[in-house]
């Protein structure tokens, strides 16, 4: 891939992740205050909202880091080259996913 190309998708990655970690905002700690009279129900749903922004949140920060090390690849100049083996990963597959590290198929049996 172009190295120019690969900037410019990282940097719109780049811009992509942390608007999103804008949006998820600071997180509470899942506590009410002692004087809050909240119902139960309502109580449940902020619980589970809260646990659904911390998971997010840390997606988004490992997706930054994933950003990182492809940065870093592309300065070192084997950006495009898979992780595990070398190969080229293909342009189409840089294009849909930037941050790609692997091949498909090496990606295939590492998440398996």
């Amino acid at each position: 891939m172009d190295p120019d190309r690969a900037r410019e998708l990282l940097a719109r990655e780049r811009v992509r992740i942390e608007r999103a970690l804008r949006d998820v905002g600071p997180l509470d700690d899942g506590e009410l205050a002692p004087e809050n009279d909240q119902h139960l129900a309502d109580h449940a749903s902020d619980t589970y909202e809260n646990s659904y922004e911390q998971g997010l949140a840390e997606q988004l920060r490992d997706e930054l880091a994933t950003l990182g090390r492809a940065e870093a690849r592309l300065a070192a100049g084997t950006y495009g080259l898979s992780v595990e083996s070398g190969r080229p990963i293909p342009d189409e597959r840089l294009e849909a996913h930037p941050l790609a590290e692997r091949t498909v198929e090496e990606q295939a049996r590492f998440e398996s």
